[in-house]
């Protein structure tokens, strides 16, 4: 079965760009297309897409609230959402990271780039922009995020620890296998133990939570 997609975004030619570009690989089928976020918001909850592609800077609701909606907290069914926008810095990015995106892209990405994202996110991956990836959670570690940072209960294993600073640099689940010298299926379980010790719901949610503890520290 291909990847079902949803595309919101308000400029009709760039909705019709990302469906070429989207209807062009052999598994992934763009099942609709949103001009806002009401349209997105129905039109997800009716499809259940395999993955929503959303502007982040729709008209009512934006793409933040739609976010938030489909994939929240207390959402008992979320669905997968990946955030694009023109903005590799929009204050609206981190909310919704925040709001449960699994992923965001800058809308030059290119076919590439869009592609995998889109697979990963439905492979329960998440995929930001490398340009971007480290630069966007230092600058948003600190910014206030209405809770604090969950504390694990059970403390996290050294190996664990190596993983969530291999999360947060932006490297992929092969990358981190490959820099930790460990099988890929040995990376997704170090990575499903850190997501229920820390109560995060992706690895987006483990990079700005190494943010968040001064695991990392933003500099130059």
């Amino acid at each position: 079965m291909p990847i079902r997609v949803l595309v919101a975004d308000d400029q009709a030619i760039i909705r019709a760009g990302l469906r070429i570009m989207l209807d062009a690989q052999p598994d992934i089928e763009v099942v609709a297309e949103a001009a806002d976020g009401r349209a997105a918001v129905r039109l997800a909850r009716e499809l259940r897409p395999d993955v929503c592609l959303f502007d982040i800077r729709m008209p009512a609701p934006d793409g933040l609230e739609a976010t938030r909606l489909l994939a929240g907290p207390g959402v008992p069914d979320p669905l997968v959402v990946v955030v694009i926008t023109t903005f590799d810095l929009d204050e609206y990015v981190y909310g919704a990271l925040r709001a449960g995106a699994r992923g965001f892209l800058l809308k030059d990405a290119g076919p590439e780039l869009l592609v995998q994202a889109v697979r990963a996110a439905a492979d329960g991956q998440a995929l930001i922009a490398p340009s971007v990836t480290v630069r966007l959670l230092e600058a948003f570690a600190g910014t206030p995020a209405g809770r604090p940072a969950v504390q694990p209960i059970d403390p996290l294993t050294p190996r664990e620890e190596e993983v969530l600073l291999a999360v947060a640099r932006g490297l992929s689940n092969a990358g981190i296998a490959d820099a930790l010298r460990i099988s890929l299926s040995t990376t997704k379980t170090h990575l499903a133990s850190l997501m229920a010790k820390l109560g995060a719901r992706n690895r987006v949610e483990i990079a700005m939570w190494a943010y968040e503890t001064r695991r990392i520290v933003a500099g130059p």
